[in-house]
């Protein structure tokens, strides 16, 4: 039964890589033909002979996979079905509902999800909600409540986010949690809560949950880990920082925090032993129910109240859903098998949320009981407890490395070394203190588990501080991948077990993998998706250029921790040769300060020496930071870099968007000489050219064209301002011709770019135009053979996007 499981989850994982719906009415109906055909070959199956038997287990194998695919397909179809109307996207809609969840505090404002009771046609059923105080106030933000009722004045539009080659998808996390639209609060002070209390169990847990995150801030005012206890407590993750997630995340511990099978059956141990001490003391009780059966029964309510109160994520729907299969087996008085009640955890997981297989937990999560359970099964002989969580933890760390390397482009080689503390402090220590201080937060137990925790992190950050403690490289290959999941698969059998030093090599290929990287004498060029900002990374054979890092997004995160570090990371980058900044404006900077934190940088170039340069001049300690100016120029792996504008000894232009940097990237050729120069001869004007020129308006093109209109010309260039109609006048357009012109816009971003006439303009002078908000991120091949153009949505399109 278990294969068949895992068909139908891979039925599941392949509907989720479709570009498109398959076009085949009725999937319910599908799956109840599937169902019915896999039931009769099972029925069929133990009576027929080897060569049957086994065609008969392909052919239900099958039935599952098709089942699964089928299943996945008509869920998605009914979801999908629920969307916002075209027609409303940016309009003021009145709508009336209820708040649910743990509302989230953002930078002046909450962020929440909204069940819509009443609105016009057209508005979805479930959709999350921003609220921000107005501009230059000095009121406290807005609060909400899980369960309170409000009428609200609403802007929507439709799920959109970045599409940037090893990024976040966004668009994905909110279909899997049935956000069918975001918007934001307007009109504020036509805001009206209308109830306190909907009513409902789930708006009743989730106030719950609130209540006790709330009470753990008070109890712990100002104490440095209280997001940690509160994680432990309610599941909710977003109340840890970023320091502690880049602890755990260099340490490999970020497991610890995360409700899981060890939380949940912590809780349910307890509470199970503790009503089996009381039980059997009253006899009366004795009598009606045997004392097993009772403290299984009680041991079930209470991981099943843990898990609601930890909002039920992927791990605690795992852990929970074994939990209650080995319960209801022993309550029975049957037994049942690890590996089975992990293959039913599984499939119910899969039954309940189609889209799990797409988040990271979904397979860290169900990956690492895998582990335990192949690791455990079949031994002769139990080990000592001691050595059984060193050869788990072990196997866990080894068999986790190609997971890790797809979901994070890394793993940390302390791991186990911060986890044998963290393990047990966190299992015997701070969880029970903080169960057992969730009804009484003002009880000192909280403090005590802070103090330990704080211990703990001290622990962590020593390990983290190392330079060898994380393992990176870029993201491997989907086949090297499969093969090291084997691999190491092969490497945890018993010793006898053949094929291991072959394994071992194809380990070491795995992590000795390296992604391609240009030939000499060419380049790429990837314009990223950052929303309303610029971003844009250029890689030669053995050199990497960030031109502009894109915008802040509030005042805790940007475009450079949320787009370009996972591009780079994701492309196998560890070093940039150069930042160049090309001028001081928010949308061109705002990224610049994550960058410079997270990855060495050899030098800083900059449009500006203004207050935002020299923000990320402070930031680089010692980087050298060069102004830009036309008389820089450097030469790397065959490809030519000159700094056109602005002009070294010219007048300062009044608008500081004309002061912006403009570079020329052309390939040189690896000749030398002779050979180099019938190379360069031989190249049309333009060929093999990529102009970027940042946010210069009509002032900075005239400047241009004065200085060198013929040099101007170019294969492709990164379109002036995000295509506002002060720029890209029709005679820099002419100068330039580009075969491709790729404009960096925010979806539905309040300027309207790109202009309508600068679009039409490129167009009508031959270029095939490109957008980073429809599009997603830009790549731009400059080789032999000339320029080839791709985008990320076009390359990687999925069923979900738009929509």
């Amino acid at each position: 039964m278990a294969y068949l499981i895992f068909a139908f989850g891979l039925g599941v994982w392949a509907l989720q890589q479709q570009a498109e719906l398959p076009p085949v009415l009725g999937h319910g109906g599908a799956v109840c033909l599937v169902a019915g055909v896999l039931t009769g070959m099972a029925a069929r199956y133990r009576r027929r002979r080897p060569p049957v038997r086994m065609a008969l287990a392909m052919g239900m194998l099958c039935c599952a996979f098709l089942a699964g695919f089928a299943y996945a397909a008509w869920r998605a179809e009914i979801r999908l079905a629920d969307r916002l109307d075209g027609t409303l996207e940016g309009r003021d809609v009145r709508i009336v509902g209820v708040v649910e969840d743990l509302p989230q505090a953002v930078t002046d404002g909450v962020r929440f999800a909204f069940r819509v009771e009443q609105a016009e046609a057209g508005v979805p059923q479930r959709i999350q909600l921003s609220w921000y105080r107005p501009r230059r106030s000095e009121d406290p933000p807005p609060q909400v409540s899980p369960g309170e009722r409000w009428r609200f004045t609403v802007r929507l539009k439709r799920p959109h986010g970045a599409a940037v080659p090893g990024g976040f998808d966004y668009e994905v996390w909110l279909l899997e949690r049935n956000l069918r639209a975001t918007g934001q609060v307007r009109a504020l002070d036509e805001a009206e809560r209308v109830d306190v209390d909907a009513g409902g169990l789930m708006e009743a847990v989730h106030r719950q949950r609130d209540r006790i995150r709330k009470a753990f801030a008070a109890a712990l005012p100002d104490a440095p880990h209280v997001g940690v206890l509160i994680a432990l407590a309610v599941g909710d993750q977003r109340s840890i920082d970023a320091a502690h997630w880049d602890t755990f995340r260099r340490t490999g511990v970020s497991h610890l925090v995360a409700i899981s099978g060890l939380h949940v059956s912590l809780l349910a141990l307890m509470v199970g032993g503790l009503c089996a001490v009381i039980w059997r003391r009253i006899s009366w009780l004795v009598l009606r129910l045997p004392v097993r059966k009772a403290s299984i029964l009680s041991a079930a309510i209470a991981a099943t109240v843990y898990a609601l109160l930890a909002g039920m994520g992927v791990p605690v729907q795992r852990a929970l859903i074994m939990l209650l299969v080995a319960a209801v087996a022993l309550f029975l008085g049957r037994q049942t098998g690890g590996f089975r009640s992990w293959a039913l955890a599984l499939l119910v997981v899969l039954l309940v949320d189609p889209w799990a297989v797409l988040s990271a937990g979904f397979w860290l999560s169900f990956g690492a009981v895998g582990v335990i359970l192949y690791v455990m099964a079949g031994r002769v002989r139990a080990e000592a407890g001691w050595k059984s969580a060193i050869r788990i933890q072990l196997a866990i760390t080894l068999a986790t490395i190609p997971i890790l390397l797809v979901l994070f482009q890394s793993f940390s080689l302390v791991g186990p070394l911060a986890n044998a503390v963290g393990i047990p402090l966190v299992s015997f220590l701070i969880a029970p203190l903080v169960l057992l201080g969730m009804p009484w937060p003002e009880s000192g137990l909280l403090w005590i588990a802070h103090g330990l925790t704080a211990l703990m992190m001290n622990w962590f950050e020593i390990l983290a501080a190392s330079s060898l403690a994380l393992w990176q490289q870029a993201r491997p290959p989907l086949g090297l991948t499969l093969a090291g999941c084997i691999a190491v698969g092969v490497l945890l059998l018993p010793r006898p077990a053949p094929g291991k030093l072959a394994a071992l090599v194809v380990v070491l290929a795995l992590l000795g993998w390296k992604a391609p990287r240009p030939p000499v004498g060419s380049f790429v060029a990837t314009v990223l998706d950052v929303g309303q900002g610029l971003a844009v990374h250029v890689q030669t054979a053995g050199h990497d250029l960030l031109y502009d890092a894109g915008p802040p997004f509030g005042a805790s995160s940007d475009a450079g921790e949320r787009s370009v570090l996972p591009y780079l990371s994701a492309i196998g980058v560890r070093w940039l040769d150069r930042l160049l900044l090309s001028h001081d404006d928010a949308d061109h900077i705002g990224g610049a300060a994550s960058v410079l934190r997270s990855i060495p940088v050899g030098e800083v170039l900059a449009g500006e020496m203004t207050a935002g340069m020299r923000v990320a001049e402070g930031l680089a300690a010692e980087l050298p930071v060069r102004l830009c100016t036309d008389e820089v120029h450097w030469e790397w792996d065959g490809v030519r870099f000159e700094i056109l504008s602005p002009n070294a000894g010219g007048v300062v232009a009044r608008r500081n968007n004309d002061q912006s940097c403009v570079l020329r990237v052309s390939r040189t050729g690896p000749l030398q000489g002779a050979d180099h120069e019938t190379h360069l001869a031989a190249l049309l004007p333009g060929e093999g050219v990529l102009l970027l020129v940042g946010d210069i308006e009509s002032a900075g093109e005239r400047a241009l064209l004065a200085r060198d209109a013929p040099g101007l010309a170019s294969s492709a260039i990164v379109v002036a301002h995000h295509g506002s109609r002060s720029s890209s006048t029709a005679s820099f357009v002419d100068a330039v011709l580009p075969e491709a012109a790729v404009f960096s816009v925010g979806h539905l971003n309040p300027f309207g770019h790109p202009h309508p006439q600068v679009w039409a303009r490129w167009a009508e002078a031959g270029a095939r135009n490109w957008r980073t908000d429809s599009q997603g991120s830009v790549l731009l091949r400059f080789a032999e053979e000339g320029l080839h153009v791709d985008a990320e949505r076009v390359r990687r399109p999925r069923y979900w996007h738009g929509k």
